[in-house]
């Protein structure tokens, strides 16, 4: 600042006054500086390294000068009062650049070596500043935006205000030395802590292979003003500091002055007397107060300020919300041997560059794909392989994981409890899948599994208000869970199936035959084939003329050879042929018809679904199963429109084959990996059918910004390459012994409806064919009954006949005439010699009594 009141002077003889106080480094020594030099100098700007709060503390202190108060333009070391609060006070002003784009290169710098968690130190000196908690969380948000996030933080208080800081500094750092993580951000920390810590961290080896430690522009920037025994404990340490521009003439002027009137006052750090960017930026600030205050009182100041524009030795000087309105760019540094050595460069807009060019040149480069990475670095032990940042500590708490323990399908998880071990046992695909794709993590994860015995929607909400940690198992990715965790990559893929009965393939079954036409039917052809059959015999041997159909076995004959229309027996009667006539017709019909329907389950007979889609059960009122604690009721509800008294909640996958076989259930809708599962456990008689609907799969949860589920997602894409989900799902689905099918019925058999009108015709004809030849026959016989008892009534006669085996009837007419002689009445005892010699002739004997 003296230099650039010498410069001002001998360039514009403008004359400035510089009154300094020293703050001793606390806040207290800062806000009493400010009161004294505003009520004894009359100062018309305070230049420091003032806070927000501090100055508003000052303007609040001191009433006399309230309306007066004069412009506060800070240069900070360590930390940086949001916009939102510098636009509360129009007097306050910082020169320098927002925070946020601090914590957005350290975030990307996280970000480029894909370390997932991250340990925060920062030196929390200034009560009365929230800055420290604005920082962490805009550091927070960056890293989250890296797939990254802050898993611990230590914040170390002011090491001059500690009674033994050196005590204090080692108990800290052997605490996070107990943590796996080994990947330090050290930010807002003075340099005589910062080189304290570093001294402690290199006796605690918290300096050797697989440490990570990343120094802030508050640090990284006054490398140049430290000896090398300090750069010697900070060996691999990468830092991040302001860019400037050290080519240009009046910088080399100016750094060559600087170091001679550095090295006159401080003969012993002459080597170590590089300008930083904060001693450029206190050089412009003299330079923008001067030009400030030409013609304008001490109330216009701070407006000329706002105003002021020129390109100063720290870069462009102009103010945005009372900060520097150009967006920086950092310098990505690592620390060997006795200096450092550029590796990178960063920027807002175009990210890594490996060396600083125009915009121009850099938006054409990105578009050709040319930008290249950062280049190599020297971890601290000498390491040049990226650290993994973090190694196996004992002790850690693991993560909590909770399994669905209700599962429908024990499959994908198992939760047994061995009574022998006294312990749990977790098993199942998902507890494969997932066990799998940590190993190919980073870095080391403890976790335990925790069954839980609520759905699946509760375990999820369990992830989301931390009773969890993660959540894994056949959960599906659902759009409404979306807004309370996130989900990894789908490991599995699935989407909602129905699972319906099937029509069997009937050319396999060995009566195949028989299925054209249903039980019934064929009870029906043969009792009426047989009662037609016996009807026509009856009628044919009423008189005993149609001696080609006596016997038993001429009817049977007769009732084969008519279904094929070779019969050779002749029907002489009238009635018998108007019997089989409509007969004839039933059996042309049916016969055609079992032609056709045995072709056609012949050509095209498949495996078909008994339900075709989800229209049809919802027009049929058909009761639907699914898993009771999935999301899959609600699907069914809100989208496919079931009635929820059609939806039977099943609990295990043993229990779908009986609601099937008790028609409980018409279909089953099952996730696409429980379907997989169910059938190939009961691989015959089931069948997918319909469409495929909500194609999504199966993941793992956690909670919203982790990002483990960044890491668990690319660890899944890797075993999912390596084929080792296909083949732990081959085996799951191997280990599926199939069973036996509910039997199903044949519905596509024929039953007699469609021929019942020819039916009725035939079996009206048949039977009253039937009632019309038993009624003749029945009444012949009565006739002759009729005539036998008139005759013993009117002859009154009993009789008795016993026919002689040895004795036959010679001729047909003697027969007859012993007949005629025995009906005859014998009222005058004439026709008795006559009779005795006509019965002894025929070898009959007749006992009368009168």
């Amino acid at each position: 600042m003296k230099m650039a009141i010498q410069d001002l002077f001998h360039s514009t003889c403008a004359r400035l006054d510089l009154h300094l106080k020293d703050s001793q480094g606390n806040s207290a020594g800062a806000i009493a500086g400010a009161i004294n030099l505003l009520n004894s100098k009359q100062v018309v700007a305070i230049i420091g390294t003032l806070t927000m709060q501090e100055a508003a503390l000052v303007s609040e202190i001191d009433h006399n000068t309230t309306k007066m108060f004069p412009p506060v333009i800070s240069i900070p070391s360590t930390t940086i009062s949001p916009p939102t609060e510098s636009l509360q006070w129009p007097n306050f002003f910082q020169l320098a650049n927002d925070i946020l784009f601090h914590k957005q290169c350290v975030a990307a710098l996280v970000g480029h070596f894909q370390w997932r968690k991250v340990t925060a130190i920062y030196e929390h000196k200034n009560e009365l500043s929230s800055a420290s908690a604005i920082m962490i969380g805009i550091l927070s948000d960056s890293l989250r935006l890296v797939n990254s996030e802050i898993e611990h933080y230590r914040a170390f208080p002011s090491l001059s205000s500690l009674s033994d800081p050196d005590g204090f500094v080692d108990k800290e750092l052997k605490k996070l030395r107990s943590k796996s993580n080994r990947v330090f951000i050290v930010m807002q920390f003075s340099l005589q802590s910062a080189v304290l810590l570093f001294e402690k961290a290199k006796q605690l080896g918290m300096m050797d292979k697989g440490h990570v430690w990343i120094v802030t522009d508050e640090i990284a920037s006054l490398l140049d003003s430290v000896d090398s025994s300090i750069k010697y404990n900070m060996q691999g340490v990468v830092g991040i500091k302001t860019n400037f521009i050290e080519t240009t003439k009046t910088f080399r002027r100016f750094k060559t002055r600087f170091r001679r009137i550095y090295g006159l006052q401080y003969l012993e750090e002459e080597e170590n007397s590089s300008p930083s960017i904060f001693a450029l930026r206190a050089y412009d600030t003299i330079w923008a107060i001067a030009g400030a205050m030409k013609n304008v009182t001490t109330k216009e100041l701070s407006q000329k300020i706002v105003s002021t524009s020129f390109q100063g030795l720290s870069g462009k000087i102009e103010f945005k919300n009372g900060m520097l309105s150009q967006p920086p760019t950092f310098q990505i540094i690592n620390i060997v041997g006795k200096s450092y050595r550029e590796i990178a460069f960063w920027s807002p807009r175009f990210g890594f560059s490996e060396n600083l060019i125009k915009h121009s040149d850099m938006k054409e480069r990105i578009e050709n794909g040319s930008i290249q990475v950062l280049g190599p670095i020297y971890w601290p032990g000498g390491l040049l392989a990226t650290p993994k940042g973090w190694i196996p500590v004992e002790g850690e708490r693991p993560l909590k994981i909770g399994i669905p323990a209700r599962g429908a399908f024990n499959q994908f998880v198992k939760v047994s409890y061995d009574q022998e071990r006294n312990e749990t046992q977790i098993s199942g695909f998902s507890i494969d899948v997932f066990e799998a794709a940590v190993k190919h993590l980073p870095y080391q994860l403890p976790y335990v599994f925790v069954p839980f015995n609520g759905s699946y929607d509760e375990l999820v909400q369990q992830v989301y208000y931390k009773g969890l940690d993660a959540a894994v198992g056949d959960i599906e990715v659902v759009a409404d869970r979306y807004r309370f965790v996130e989900f990894s990559q789908p490991y599995l893929s699935s989407g909602l199936v129905m699972v319906v009965t099937v029509k069997p393939d009937k050319l396999k079954e060995k009566w195949m035959f028989m299925k054209t036409f249903t039980k019934s039917m064929w009870f029906l052809m043969i009792v009426a084939h047989l009662s037609v059959c016996f009807v026509v015999w009856l009628i044919e041997n009423e008189h005993g003329d149609n001696l080609e159909l006596k016997g038993i076995g001429a009817i049977l004959w007769f009732s084969v050879t008519v279904l094929f229309f070779a019969q050779r027996e002749r029907v002489q009667s009238n009635l018998a042929r108007l019997v089989l006539a409509p007969w004839l017709v039933v059996i042309l019909v049916v016969t055609a018809t079992f032609t056709a329907s045995l072709t056609s389950m012949m050509t095209v007979s498949r495996v078909q679904p008994s339900v075709l889609d989800v229209e049809t059960l919802k027009r049929t009122n058909a009761t639907v199963g699914c898993n009771g604690n999935s999301f899959i009721v609600r699907y069914l509800i809100n989208v496919l429109e079931f009635k929820p008294e059609n939806i039977k909640r099943i609990a295990s996958i043993s229990d779908y084959p009986n609601a099937f076989e008790r028609k409980d259930i018409a279909a089953a809708f099952f996730v696409a990996p429980h379907a997989k599962v169910f059938l190939a456990k009961y691989c015959k008689g089931y069948i997918n059918s319909g469409p495929v609907y909500k194609p999504s799969g199966f993941a793992f949860v956690f909670p919203k910004g982790s990002p483990l589920a960044f890491d668990i997602s690319e660890a899944i894409l890797e075993t999912n390459e390596r084929g080792q989900v296909e083949q732990l799902e081959k085996q799951m689905l191997s280990s599926c012994n199939c069973s036996s099918s509910t039997k199903l019925e044949n519905e596509d058999s024929i039953g007699p409806g469609p021929f019942s009108g020819l039916f009725l015709i035939s079996g009206f004809v048949c039977a009253s064919a039937f009632f019309v030849t038993v009624v003749r026959i029945a009444g012949r016989h009565m006739q002759n009954l009729s005539c036998i008892r008139a005759m013993l009534i009117n002859t009154r006669i009993w009789k008795w006949a016993a026919i002689s085996s040895a004795m036959s009837c010679r001729k047909p007419e003697s027969h007859c005439s012993t007949r005629s002689s025995m009906v005859k009445p014998n009222s005058q005892g004439e026709k008795l010699d006559e009779l005795e010699h006509n019965s002894m002739s025929t070898g009959m004997v007749i006992i009368t009594q009168h």
